[in-house]
């Protein structure tokens, strides 16, 4: 066997393609799988090859502000101010590894996070279904299709039915292909019928086939039409940033500017002194530094890193975030649309009752575990009674593609709905998998949302077959004319419908899903009339519970201010039923079918759309209008979805969120996020944590504004009242050019970053959506930056000018610590508004600790005094020290206290 010996698959006969393969329609075993998997390779296309540590390390270097300092340190060298320009780019140096590790860090998580979305796909090894990924596909393997799922390999088509794919990825072809298991001589790639493509899109129907390529010698890899990844767009919040950053750069640069002007004049003419080549040189350092030190270039990489470690957590609250810009619509949403089956409920389908004329069967068990009764008015069934029911749940799962997993966990694969009727099934006795030999299946007539029904044809004895059908109960009973009676067949006629209809009713008042069970036995195989004139067997209920966490979780919405509407194709009343327990329905809550909606007018609909809690019986095109609509309103949408028809209002959605479990390649392609476990109460955690991720935004904007306000006011202010040095009688500025970069190192650096994994505030969820227009700086973020500035340079400019006589060394050496300390007390500030206490974030308390530890080694260390300028702080000087930057918590406590904000504005 050799895949790259032979390429004409179509060619062969399916039977011929799976001896050639060394396969058969059981599949591999799990050795053979494994040996070829060594010998082929990974199933997967060669990706791009992403940015190397050199490259990220060195983009590190590229920012205009980094350029302006490494001119500085060049001009420091030139006029012999060496010290000076080792310790600038050392600074810089420091600044780009710490930039580096931030990135890297943030570039790994980020592609960790992607690993975790890898496709998979249902195999069959030693005759039973398995779900494997996709990469771990091997030639031989047989793979099992199913309306919605990407093709993970080429494959060489078994059998089909009504089997479609859209192979516009491959050949251009905008109409889906369908498919023939049939032998193809001579025929362009387009026109194998018999085979379909990796990467290309099952829209239709289901199909088993083998693998004969995969990874790079699949038709995709051949001719290298690799779909890559897009290049991640930067999210609204991160685009705000760049233009806030742009403007705020002027304008500091504009203040640097004037700083080196004045600071000239002022150490020249104003004080009788000549302008000398020294003070230009100090004064030029200075602005530049002032510049690099009052930018906060650090904003972009802290960002970065915030939101990746965000995407951390919210992949272990089983959310995983597709696209960035999801994480910050999470803190703004106003509704969340809900699928009720599995999402709100257990998705643990179990048959509890069956009716047929003129009995109703109690059924016992849980879950999956294929163990229950069968019980009517409370007593095990007669044996009549027992041949009924076997008719029914016979033909009812000869017309389903689940199977039960032969494990100890009791679970199935496939959809859960079929899977209750397989379940049932074998809890009287009847196995698939035999009834499935006994009953060849010839052809299928697929479900699809729209025609709420799903036909099988199967062959019988004597060269007959029977249409088995399953279906909504309005929709079987329309195409139905006879009425099986106590093992009879009779026509169908108005009484027993209205009978049908209100048992129907019955059963769903119970929050139970009610499918009807039908059948025709037929001469010849005649798929037109095969959905017409059937017989009617019995109407099958199954229960969905609703999950329990889904209680609390509706409830914390409401206190969050978010609505959550129950989507369902459901009846009506299983809906209303399901929706009353989990606390959905109130006074005011209408419920509205798909069929009254689309008999409403857009103006209509507007009208009571606020209204409605529960949509039963829609599709998946009343999903988009209900999205639109909701959009038109002004909220902010949160919609799920897992079906191909479902695509469109994921996109549309604010946020598109996939089911991980049971939703098609198609559904979590179009999505922003995906949940691993199809749990609502996942959503309302990634609500949780995106409101915490933008909260922390917040606090480090705020944090690094404030400081570097604090910074460039103290050495503006400081210019223009013209403080002298003793000794030397010329101008002396509070903190030197060196100073800065190293303040903006410890600032900039762990402190903000620790800010990044805050934990959530108290009563998070307790406050309104956040306004997706909302500024980056609210009027209440501005004043608190604007007082703390003020608040640093009165404070540092009044204990520089108080030990000034004690000696330039001396005051430089208390401005620039108490600049330090101060920023060290502004983090704990800014987390008072959040009503967070000071150890709540043990990493920010070791980002302070260090910081201080680390401003404490240079200004007692002998090596680092002449680099810095700084001398010994005696005890009673670091008192004052303390005392004065303590002042910025105790002004903005009192302030919160009068001036009543929520952190929010």
């Amino acid at each position: 066997m050799g895949t790259s010996s032979f390429e004409n698959w179509h060619e062969l006969e399916a039977k011929d393609t799976l001896k050639r393969l060394r396969s058969s329609e059981n599949g591999l075993g799990e050795e053979e799988a494994e040996s070829r998997l060594r010998k082929f390779g990974y199933n997967e296309l060669r990706k791009e090859k992403g940015i190397s540590r050199i490259e990220i390390f060195v983009s590190q270097f590229k920012s205009f502000l980094i350029l302006i300092l490494i001119a500085a340190t060049i001009f420091s060298a030139l006029v012999g101010e060496v010290i000076d320009a080792i310790a600038i780019i050392v600074i810089v140096i420091l600044n780009a590894i710490f930039g580096f590790v931030q990135e890297y860090k943030a570039e790994k998580t980020i592609d960790a996070l992607k690993k975790l979305t890898s496709p998979e796909a249902v195999v069959i090894r030693k005759g039973k279904e398995r779900r494997i990924a996709s990469k771990l596909l091997v030639p031989g393997d047989i793979v099992l299709l199913e309306g919605g799922s990407r093709v993970p390999a080429d494959i060489r088509i078994i059998r089909e039915s009504e089997l479609k794919i859209d192979e516009a990825i491959l050949t251009g072809e905008s109409v889906p292909v369908s498919k023939d298991p049939g032998v193809m001589k001579n025929v362009p790639l387009a026109e194998r019928k018999n085979l379909v493509f990796t990467g290309t899109l099952v829209t239709y129907g289901r199909g088993m086939g083998v693998v004969v390529e995969t990874g790079m010698k699949t038709e995709i890899g051949k001719i290298a039409k690799v779909v890559q990844k897009a290049e991640e767009e930067p999210t609204p919040l991160q685009r705000k940033l760049d233009v806030f950053g742009k403007r705020l750069g002027v304008i500091i640069l504009l203040i640097c500017i004037a700083v080196v002007v004045i600071g000239v004049i002022r150490g020249g003419p104003l004080t009788g002194q000549p302008i000398t080549q020294s003070l230009i040189i100090m004064m030029v350092i200075t602005g530049i530094a002032l510049a690099v030190a009052a930018i906060p270039e650090g904003l972009p990489a802290v960002l970065t890193i915030t939101l990746a470690l965000g995407l951390q957590r919210l992949a272990k609250h089983n959310a995983l975030i597709r696209k960035l810009p999801a994480v910050e619509a999470l803190g703004s949403t106003t509704i969340i649309c809900a699928d009720k089956t599995g999402t709100l409920t257990k998705n643990e389908m179990m048959i509890s009752g069956i009716w047929f004329p003129d009995k109703s069967i109690e059924v016992t068990g849980e879950g999956y575990k294929p163990e229950g009764k069968f019980l009517l008015n409370k007593r095990e069934i007669d044996s009549k009674t027992r041949q009924t029911l076997s008719m029914i749940l016979r033909t009812g799962t000869l017309c389903t593609n689940a199977t039960i997993e032969t494990n100890e966990k009791h679970g199935i694969i496939g959809d859960p709905t079929e899977g209750a009727i397989v379940v049932a099934a074998k809890k009287i006795g009847l196995d698939k998998i035999e009834l499935e030999k006994e009953h060849k299946r010839m052809k299928e007539i697929p479900f699809s949302s729209e025609r709420k029904m799903m036909t099988t044809i199967n062959r019988t004895e004597g060269g007959k077959s029977t249409a088995c059908v399953k279906g909504a109960p309005e929709v079987i009973l329309e195409l139905c004319e006879k009425i099986m009676i106590e093992g009879k067949v009779k026509k169908m006629n108005k009484e027993w419908k209205q009978k049908i209809l209100s048992e129907n009713h019955e059963m769903t008042n119970r929050a139970l899903r009610v499918l009807a069970i039908a059948y025709k036995e037929m001469e010849r195989r005649d798929e037109k009339s095969a959905e017409k004139g059937l017989t009617f067997l019995g109407l099958v209920g199954m229960m969905d519970p609703p999950r329990e966490e889904a209680i609390e979780s509706v409830k914390l919405c409401k206190e969050a201010g978010i609505k959550v509407v129950m989507i369902t194709g459901d009846h009506k009343n299983t809906a209303v039923a399901i929706a009353k327990e989990i606390g959905l329905m109130e006074e005011k809550s209408r419920v509205l079918r798909g069929p009254e909606m689309e008999s409403m007018s857009d103006e209509e609909f507007e009208k009571i759309v606020e209204d409605i809690a529960v949509y039963a019986r829609v599709n998946p095109l009343h999903k988009v209008r209900i999205v639109d609509t909701l959009k038109k309103r002004g909220e902010i949408i949160a919609m799920t979805g897992d079906g191909v028809n479902d695509a469109p209002a994921l996109k549309k959605a604010d946020i598109g969120i996939a089911m991980g479990i049971k939703g098609t390649d198609v559904a979590k392609e179009a999505s922003d996020m995906i949940l691993k476990d199809d749990n609502f109460t996942s959503i309302v955690r990634a609500v949780h944590e995106g409101r915490s991720i933008y909260d922390n935004i917040k606090k480090f904007i705020q944090y690094l504004l404030s400081s570097n306000m604090g910074e460039v006011l103290i050495v503006f202010i400081a210019i223009l009242i013209g403080f002298q040095d003793p000794s030397t009688l010329s101008i002396i500025i509070p903190i030197t050019a060196i100073q800065l970069l190293w303040i903006n190192l410890l600032t900039d650096g762990l402190p903000a970053l620790a800010l990044g994994v805050d934990p959530p505030s108290p009563g998070i969820m307790s406050r309104p959506p956040r306004d997706p227009e909302e500024k980056i700086l609210t009027r209440g973020m501005s004043i608190d930056i604007t007082t703390v500035g003020i608040i640093m340079c009165v404070g540092t400019l009044l204990l520089f000018a108080l030990n000034l006589p004690s000696g330039g060394t001396k005051a430089v050496t208390i401005a620039f610590t108490t600049i330090v300390m101060f920023e060290m007390v502004r983090v704990q500030s800014v987390r008072m508004k959040y009503k967070l206490g000071v150890f709540s974030n043990k990493k920010l308390i070791t980002a302070i600790a260090i910081s201080i530890l680390l401003q404490i080694i240079i200004i007692y260390t002998p090596f680092f005094q002449p680099i810095f300028g700084t001398t010994p702080l005696a005890l009673i000087e670091w008192g004052e020290i303390i005392l004065v930057s303590s002042t910025v918590l105790i002004i903005m406590w009192i302030k919160n206290k009068i001036i009543k904000e929520k952190p929010w504005e």
